[in-house]
């Protein structure tokens, strides 16, 4: 416990030695103590945005190139401690070493991608009314953003929030998940290595309610972006409406996978399975439900409750090849379990699973698949988070858009069919901010990662969201 290491908030340039109450990190596979990490009041948050609002003005005036160069030397090292920050990411977050090193990789390509926009920042010319007047609009960084961070993927998401911010000439104070925040401490670690300039970002850690809210209430902050859930995206919002901060909400999802008479079940298994045990189905794009068609519907539930049954998993540290870990605390189990016992309260049957897993220690829940299920039962309109897949039969692709679209949630979809025709008609009628087509919930760099209904606001990555960090400046020129 003594040797446990102690992390301090990263303000202005430097750690800075905390004196108040400390936060325990713990292990979900084994419940062992990793850190301990500041417990930050509102005092330390505005510190961390004074530096923010101070640092700004001088980065932004530097030329677009030059600030991307920190985020590509930034990457670089990043690429040199692959195995350090997976380490550090399954042993705080539960993931299999494997999606921990794609996830490192990954936050590495997603700032260098972010810096090759620094001589694409684009305004327009707009064609005027009046003869010998020219209008510009340009684009310009919002000032301060606050990047308030998940847990599930802690590592990348410093880069989602970061990368678009600094490259477009904002600065950035991040709070990370106090269940996950030791991976963002030890990245932190990497910009004194790069000489980033003091200010241009800063690390708080605590809570929601203490570094949550101050950060969403601070009349200097420009921009939030928020990923989590939705209950927490409502606050945020009520919060930041005071100042009327410009907000960016990544929250829930409940992505419905939808497979048709003439798919390729084979393919449609591999890819549900596999969007549905990533990271413990701690994902929000993730394949949370089924709606099959009734003539494929034994064969798909057959096949899909085989392949979730044969799922491996347990301790990633201790099994470098099993599938799937723990879930991130012993709340998130409790929270399974009992929307599995009230799914089957309700009459759903059980295909597979559905069970707390019988380990020795650790948060793990049985990789379970429920049938016999119908779209008024909560596991099939409520967010599981977790490694259940619940399946209702349907009749038509009509029906089963019809279900899909009536959720609350509007993240991400995915079509099954060897059909063009039912393709298109899927896109033209899915309320989603993505589809997938014959092929697992994963999102690419170069998209726009956005939902809708409660699914959140704005979006990230590609052009349009790099532009969401910042804000236009139109001119009215008469010569």
């Amino acid at each position: 416990m003594s040797n446990i290491p102690v992390y301090q908030n990263y303000i202005n340039g430097q750690f800075v030695q905390h004196s108040a109450n400390y936060i325990e990190v713990m292990n979900p596979a084994n419940g062992d103590v990793l850190s301990k990490v500041p417990s930050a009041d509102k005092v330390e948050v505005e510190q961390a945005i004074h530096a923010a609002k101070q640092a700004q003005p001088e980065w932004a005036s530097r030329p677009a190139i030059e600030r991307a160069q920190y985020l590509h030397k930034i990457a670089e090292k990043i690429r040199q401690n692959i195995d350090r920050f997976a380490l550090v990411i399954t042993q705080e977050q539960g993931k299999v070493l494997s999606l921990a090193k794609v996830e490192v990789n990954f936050t590495a390509d997603y700032l260098d991608y972010m810096a090759s926009w620094a001589r694409h920042i684009e305004g327009e010319i707009i064609t005027s009314d009046r003869k010998g007047e020219n209008i510009f609009l340009f684009r310009k960084p919002l000032g301060v953003v606050a990047g308030i961070l998940p847990w599930n993927f802690p590592f990348f998401l410093i880069a989602r929030k970061m990368a678009p911010a600094l490259v477009t000439g904002n600065t950035i104070v991040i709070k990370p998940s106090e269940e996950t925040p030791n991976n963002c401490f030890e990245f932190t670690q990497l910009l004194d290595e790069v000489g980033l300039p003091k200010g241009v970002f800063n690390v708080v850690c605590g809570s929601g309610r203490n570094v949550g809210q101050a950060l969403s209430s601070s009349e200097d902050i420009n921009m939030i972006s928020f990923t989590g859930s939705v209950e927490t995206g409502s606050v945020i919002m009520s919060a930041a409406a005071k100042n009327i901060t410009k907000v960016n909400l990544e929250l829930g999802g409940k992505a419905p996978a939808i497979v048709l008479d003439d798919a390729d079940i084979d393919l449609a298994v591999s890819a549900i399975k596999a969007s549905r045990i990533t990271n413990t189905g701690q994902v929000c794009n993730c394949a949370e439900l089924v709606y099959v068609h009734a003539k494929v519907a034994d064969e798909f539930i057959r096949k899909i409750s085989d392949a979730m049954a044969s799922t491996r998993y347990g301790d990633p540290q201790l099994d470098p090849d099993i599938e799937m870990g723990p879930l991130v605390n012993k709340s998130c189990l409790n929270k399974v379990a009992s929307m599995v016992e009230q799914a089957i309260a309700e009459g759903a049957k059980v295909a597979t699973g559905a069970k707390v897993a019988d380990t020795d220690s650790g948060y793990h829940y049985q990789p379970t698949v429920l049938v016999n299920c119908h779209a008024d039962m909560e596991i099939m309109r409520k967010e599981i988070f977790g490694p259940v897949l619940p399946i209702q039969i349907v009749s038509s692709l009509e029906e089963a858009i019809e279900l899909a679209n009536s959720l609350e949630y509007g993240l991400t979809s995915s079509v099954y069919t060897q059909s063009l025709s039912q393709a298109m008609r899927a896109i033209e009628l899915l309320n989603y901010g993505e589809t997938y087509i014959n092929r697992e919930n994963f999102e690419a760099i170069q998209g726009f990662h956005a939902g809708t209904r409660k699914s959140g606001i704005g979006g990230a990555d590609g052009k349009h969201g790099l532009y969401e960090f910042t804000q236009t400046h139109v001119v009215y020129m008469q010569n």
